[in-house]
């Protein structure tokens, strides 16, 4: 009981004893904060007079801004006396008679404090940070040469020289100064490589890029070149995307270093990924044409391949002509390099193009049954194949074995993005077969997915069985439609089209007349008939300009104009509409930037 009554009075004691007073140095901080300096002064010279070191700068500073020279002038030189071997208290001297407006005097401090440098890398790189503080950056690029004289080849201060020539706005000096660091090692290159991505990218009249291709071009005649100036070279083109340039660049590495085409296949990767598909081409048919014992022959006869596939299904409407030259090509390649496991994926895009494209349906699941059964496959490319599979046999009409395949992925993968496509894909079948009860339920447990993508089809789809089958709705138009959506699905697009025509004849200003006439517009827009899709796409945001859809039915218009129809005016007029109507629409930050492009504003 005695120990707790003691506890008590401790605690009581504490809680009413008087908070400890500031100290100078927080009181004068507290004033500078809020800029009343006349007041943090006096703390600050009480701080100095009892820490002359660490009280010295914010001491100086607040008389400067009180343009109390004399006594700021007084506080240098005696802080020179105390610490006379430091060279930044000229600089801060100078400073001073500077702050005051007396050039002359100012210049002549600054030049005594570099004068008095030594052969130090830490003295010097601090005189030149002190100048770059004051935002004199004449005498710090003095400091940094008259530093490097003084160094005598042990330390060029490049870096620090580059980046003040960078401010002065003298590009061709920076551009030496990093190149002559190149020369000197190539273990700068990668730092150098990464100020130079940066500077690109700000480079908005491309006076860098020239001056940069330029130098590296006068750098690689001189005789017996480093070879990495060959290579920066290389990355610049890519930089640049001048991918043609950055081939012929990457063909003299090959046969100077003998890289046996590995920096070409890497190259040949970035040109599809920028759908350059004809530079890319020839980035393979070099690699090919190094012979078949090459280490990079067989990755290369895929590429091509994968090339070609993805050039040929990216366009809206390729030729029968071309599928089945490319039909052809798989079905060479995959004779003469085999099928196995490493070219599973080669197999996959093989099987998609026979039943997307060329409605060779029971090709397709047999190409996708062999490659899921080979041995040393990812778990994670045998679900994605097992998704594809499900796909067609939709195609094929059964049903039963999608939903077996689709559930199967679900189970192995429950919680991981592609359990949750398989989920979606699973709940989108019940959804084509009619059983819009259960898809819905599916679908709401999607809703909550971390994937946008899945979370955001789900979405849709709830609410197009929402919006239809209600107490006061009849499902038969949701049936027609499911089943439109099911034939389009199949690429069967004209009787799409057709089943669409009877919910609008059978059931007129039904609720889905707005998705009708949504749905035949991006089937026309994959047919390739522009004007029946704007058609379409105008009806909707016309005739319901309130519905979910027609904010997208305005972008599709406007995109449509812009990319296919030519008519860059009418485009700037629904991006503006869209603007106007819709300013909360998920497109309204790409219609914005579409509008100012068109507009001819520079970005």
């Amino acid at each position: 009981m005695k120990n707790f009554s003691l506890v008590f009075l401790l605690i009581a004691f504490s809680s009413t004893a008087p908070a400890q007073p500031q100290t100078n140095l927080e009181l004068a901080t507290q004033y500078f904060s809020t800029q009343e300096y006349d007041k943090a002064v006096v703390y600050y010279e009480k701080h100095y007079e009892t820490d002359p070191y660490s009280g010295y700068a914010p001491f100086l500073k607040c008389l400067l801004l009180l343009k109390e020279y004399n006594k700021a002038e007084k506080l240098v030189k005696k802080q020179i006396k105390l610490r006379p071997a430091d060279i930044t208290l000229l600089a801060d001297l100078g400073a001073v008679y500077l702050s005051e407006g007396n050039t002359e005097k100012s210049k002549q401090q600054f030049e005594k404090a570099i004068k008095s440098l030594s052969p130090d890398i830490n003295q010097i790189i601090v005189l030149g940070n002190a100048f770059i503080q004051m935002q004199n950056a004449d005498f710090a690029l003095e400091t940094y040469l008259a530093g490097r004289k003084l160094m005598r080849g042990e330390y060029g201060f490049n870096f620090e020289i580059a980046e003040l020539y960078s401010q002065r706005g003298e590009h061709q000096k920076m551009m030496n100064e990093y190149l002559d660091l190149l020369e000197s090692g190539e273990q700068y290159y990668p730092n150098i490589q990464a100020i130079f991505q940066n500077k690109l990218h700000n480079d908005l009249t491309g006076t860098i890029s020239e001056l940069l291709r330029t130098g590296l071009l006068k750098r690689i005649q001189r005789p017996g070149n480093a070879v990495i100036f060959n290579d920066m070279l290389y990355w610049l083109f890519i930089q640049e995307k001048d991918f043609e340039s950055a081939f012929i660049q990457a063909k003299a590495l090959d046969r100077r270093l003998n890289e046996m085409g590995s920096r070409m296949l890497n190259l040949g990767r970035t040109c599809v990924s920028n759908n350059e598909y004809k530079t890319a081409d020839k980035c393979f048919r070099y690699i090919v044409g190094l012979g078949e014992t090459g280490p990079n022959y067989i990755p290369a006869r895929i590429e091509m391949v994968n090339a070609a596939y993805q050039r040929i299904t990216n366009d809206r409407k390729p030729t029968r002509e071309e599928l089945l030259a490319l039909e052809k090509e798989f079905e060479t390649t995959l004779n003469e390099i085999g099928k196995n496991a490493v070219t599973a994926g080669l197999i996959s895009s093989y099987a998609h193009l026979e039943a997307f494209y060329l409605d060779h349906i029971d090709q397709a699941i047999s190409l996708l049954q062999e490659a899921i059964n080979y041995g040393n496959l990812s778990s994670q490319f045998k679900a994605e194949c097992k998704l594809e599979l499900g796909d067609i046999y939709i195609f094929k009409g059964e049903m039963w074995e999608a939903a077996l395949l689709y559930g199967q992925v679900d189970k192995d993968f429950k919680h991981d993005p592609i359990g949750r496509e398989a989920k979606f894909r699973n709940a989108r079948l019940s959804y084509y077969l009619g059983e819009f009860e259960w898809a819905a339920a599916q679908l709401n447990v999607l809703k909550a997915a971390t994937s946008q993508l899945i979370s955001n089809d789900a979405l849709s789809l709830s609410l197009l069985i929402m919006d239809n089958t209600g107490l006061d709705s009849i499902t038969d138009p949701l049936l027609i439609y499911s089943r439109a959506d099911l034939l389009e699905f199949r690429n069967h697009d004209q009787i799409a089209i057709t089943t669409l025509d009877s919910i609008l004849s059978q059931y007129p200003a039904h609720s889905l007349t707005d998705e009708v006439w949504y749905k035949k517009a991006t089937i026309y827009l994959k047919m390739d008939k522009a004007d029946s899709a704007a058609h379409y796409f105008e009806q909707v945001f016309d005739k319901y300009p309130d519905d979910i859809l027609a904010d997208d039915a305005l972008y599709q218009m406007a995109s449509l104009y812009q990319k296919q129809m030519n008519d860059p005016s009418k485009a700037l007029q629904y991006f503006e509409l869209l603007l106007t109507k819709y300013p909360g629409s998920l497109f309204a930050v790409d219609a914005r930037r579409q509008f100012r492009i068109l507009r001819g504003d520079k970005l």
